[in-house]
């Protein structure tokens, strides 16, 4: 049976995840705790290095921008940390991922629709108390309308891409027992290369190219060079959301082809 791609269908799940997500509240305050306190530790190190320059300093930066820069990718990281990668690995270890291979519904929508009211309360709970917290404490660069409405639908592309990124990372319990490890390399790899521990222009020329070329850039460095007007003229701004969008079609198709040959190992070992 083909599952139906109605929008109504997935509802149940995301108030299921809503109502699974306020069972753990406290989760809210200690991710706010770690995201503060790594946002401080990166934020002060570059301000740092940048309080000596009487103007811009590498890659075009002022203290102030960077720290934006800084900020608003911890903020995103918080956004993107939506669980999925953790519950479809726990699924697939404990087996209960077959029952969804009976019920008439997709499975990566499922856990799509399951996660936007994590993505919602991470932002209001976590993200913006963050960027008010430092905004009180640094100064930071105000932007645009234009660039503040670009920075929104870029982040709305980064939050799909977030997602298949967690999903494929999850899905690899289907190949290994544990995936703690795919979990914590992953987590490393996206840090690094979507900008959230340095700034991508500050890169050196090869690391610069390969980081400009993965999707990981769309996760933080995408959004924060439309925030920061960090691009030329129209087209610049349309080559950042064609990057976007180029790899948000590739990876969910790329997550419908791995679900559609997982399921069917799945029905294989279980009949």
């Amino acid at each position: 049976m083909r599952a139906p791609l109605r929008a109504g269908t997935y509802v149940p799940f995301a108030t299921s995840g809503l109502q699974s997500l306020l069972q753990y509240r406290s989760t809210f305050l200690i991710t706010g705790v770690t995201a503060a306190a790594g946002a401080a530790v990166t934020v002060f190190l570059w301000r740092a290095v940048y309080a000596a320059s009487p103007g811009p300093g590498p890659g075009g930066f002022t203290p102030a921008s960077v720290t934006t820069y800084l900020v608003v990718a911890q903020v995103l990281a918080v956004v993107h940390a939506n669980r999925v990668d953790d519950e479809v690995a726990a699924e697939v270890y404990r087996g209960d991922i077959a029952v969804m291979l009976v019920r008439p519904v997709s499975y990566p929508l499922v856990r799509f629709a399951a996660c936007l009211p994590v993505i919602a309360a991470n932002a209001l709970l976590v993200g913006v108390p963050l960027l008010v917290l430092f905004s009180v404490l640094v100064t930071l660069t105000a932007p645009a309308p234009v660039d503040a409405a670009l920075f929104t639908l870029s982040t709305a592309f980064s939050a799909v891409i977030a997602f298949c990124v967690n999903l494929l990372t999850g899905m690899a319990g289907f190949v290994t027992t544990n995936t703690w490890g795919v979990r914590m390399v992953k987590q490393g790899i996206v840090a690094f290369f979507a900008g959230q521990m340095v700034p991508l222009a500050l890169l050196p020329g090869p690391l610069h190219t390969l980081a400009m070329v993965l999707p990981f850039r769309a996760l933080a460095d995408g959004p924060l060079t439309l925030l920061l007007g960090r691009y030329e003229g129209v087209g610049g701004a349309c080559a950042v959301l064609g990057h976007q969008l180029g790899w948000t079609v590739a990876l969910v198709l790329l997550c419908a082809v791995l679900w559609r040959g997982a399921a069917g190992r799945l029905e294989v070992l279980g009949g």
